[in-house]
């Protein structure tokens, strides 16, 4: 039976955004005639999700807790109990939803223009970027609202409906492909439009998928299907020089001296911060709400992060900020820029940064491990160490085989050094949203408890794990939801 995919048409994707155009780039009216590269640039502005997965995912993982004060959001709560989560605002599954399908359109926009196109050679940086937008915005979909890739069942599993022309009417018919379907799409979009990429066309190339951020989706993209050839190739061309530690966000050096919080997360988002390889704008209350909802990240959550590093036997660099009495902890990672809509109200922005060095370095540290290649491993292992303990000694703060398996109290080597990992990537990308896909890819369990000592616990195999596509594109879209 045929299905439809219920979101916002092409006229109406590009006026959500207007009130963005101070901020970042001027966006151009969609309805234009797109008869030269330049215009079409202009649309591939939008052919990114203008929001964030990283409230509701980091809520659903082990880096948060009830905190028992805090501003009251449905979808923070929602989500922390693995509940469905009916509010549609921002930072919710269904915004995310809605805006990764807005920014598909625009990529396929571009695409159908070139296509018609009497000069298509003139357009071909054009199509690489749309290209790899499409691919990038349907793997988070797919990565979210479906089952992880799983080669021994990706044939099987619900997957996400992949959009390849423009949408010129509300209810077009759709239907969700498998995972493995969707997953083929996304690396034929990939590998397609990477060669494309040319970076000369970006006046600002952080806020575009330059060739390096293009190679660094790829490696999340390999590294998420088991493809560990393709993701330690792929993480090669990131940084060629291999200059990893030069590039990483210095939080030994600058960080350190930062008077303010604000210093920090306004280097963490800037353009010319070299560890952000994609950033994109978003419309978002996370700068706000990581560190002042209820269900956040808590002292003694802190305590524990703090604590993953201490096979290293050194102190971990990042500066912890507390705030309400000491009742939240957090780094300092985003700034919000409040734009008014009348004089007292207005919405927030916040610059996040989707792709970074940091995660290609660990993806293909990861990568090596199950190539048997624990010496190439253990060096991007202890890389990033040396950029993240403070009075770096190799030897006593460097990560071994035999450290990795005794430390964790692990039965292999490989068993440890994947833990060690998890752990420092947990670490690394708090309030980013990134340690609940470790939880999905690793079968990871979570347990969560109230105030007053209620524990709830997510399983290894919990249907939840796969947060369910918005009520709408069930209700309206008569999209198969995800089983339960």
């Amino acid at each position: 039976m045929k299905k439809t995919l219920f979101y916002t048409t092409l006229g109406i994707a590009a006026l959500g955004f207007s009130g963005c155009e101070k901020y970042l780039e001027k966006v151009p009216d969609n309805r234009s005639t797109l008869n030269t590269p330049e215009k079409v640039t202009q649309v591939l502005v939008n052919a990114y999700p203008k929001a964030t997965y990283a409230a509701f995912c980091e809520a659903m993982t082990d880096n948060v807790t009830d905190i028992g004060t805090g501003t009251a959001r449905n979808q923070n709560a929602d989500s922390y109990f693995w509940n469905n989560v009916d509010a549609t605002n921002q930072d919710t599954p269904e915004y995310y939803w809605n805006a990764c399908y807005k920014a598909i359109s625009q990529a396929n926009q571009a695409l159908d223009a070139i296509g018609k196109a009497p000069d298509p050679e003139n357009y071909t940086a054009q199509k690489g970027e749309a290209l790899v937008a499409r691919a990038y915005a349907h793997f988070m979909l797919a990565t979210i609202f479906s089952k992880m890739y799983d080669p021994a069942t990706a044939d099987q599993d619900l997957g996400i409906p992949y959009v390849t022309e423009p949408e010129t009417v509300v209810n077009k018919y759709y239907e969700r492909s498998t995972v493995k379907a969707t997953w083929d799409k996304v690396e034929k979009d990939l590998l397609e439009g990477l060669p494309l990429i040319q970076d000369k066309l970006y006046t600002v190339p952080r806020f575009h998928f330059t060739k390096q951020a293009a190679y660094a989706f790829a490696t999340r993209f390999f590294l998420y299907k088991k493809d560990y050839a393709k993701t330690v190739q792929y993480a090669a061309f990131v940084l060629p020089s291999e200059a990893w530690l030069d590039n990483m966000r210095p939080w030994l050096t600058t960080y350190q001296t930062a008077a303010s919080s604000t210093e920090i997360s306004t280097d963490m988002n800037a353009s010319t911060c070299k560890a952000n390889l994609l950033l994109i704008q978003t419309t978002s209350w996370w700068a706000r709400d990581y560190r002042g909802v209820r269900y956040a990240t808590s002292a003694n959550i802190a305590n524990v992060l703090k604590g993953l590093t201490g096979i290293t036997k050194g102190t971990y660099a990042y500066r912890w900020f507390t705030w309400s009495s000491g009742l939240y902890n957090a780094t300092p990672k985003y700034n919000e820029n409040f734009i008014y809509s009348t004089a007292s109200t207005g919405v927030g922005y916040v610059m996040f940064p989707a792709l970074t060095i940091e995660e290609v370095l660990l993806n293909r540290a990861e990568a090596y491990v199950y190539l048997e290649n624990n010496t190439a491993a253990l060096k991007d292992i202890n890389t990033w160490v040396s950029g993240r303990i403070k009075s770096y000694n190799p030897a006593t703060h460097n990560v071994t085989e035999e450290s990795a398996m005794t430390y964790n109290n692990q039965p292999t080597v490989k068993d440890g050094l994947i833990k060690t990992l998890l752990d420092f990537r947990r670490i690394e990308f708090l309030h980013e949203g990134l340690r609940w896909f470790d939880i999905i890819r690793y079968d990871l369990p979570v347990t969560h408890r109230t105030i007053t000592d209620q524990e709830f616990t997510l399983n290894a195999k919990d249907l939840r794990k796969v947060v369910q596509i918005p009520q709408e594109a069930i209700s309206v879209g008569r999209l198969q939801p995800n089983p339960r």
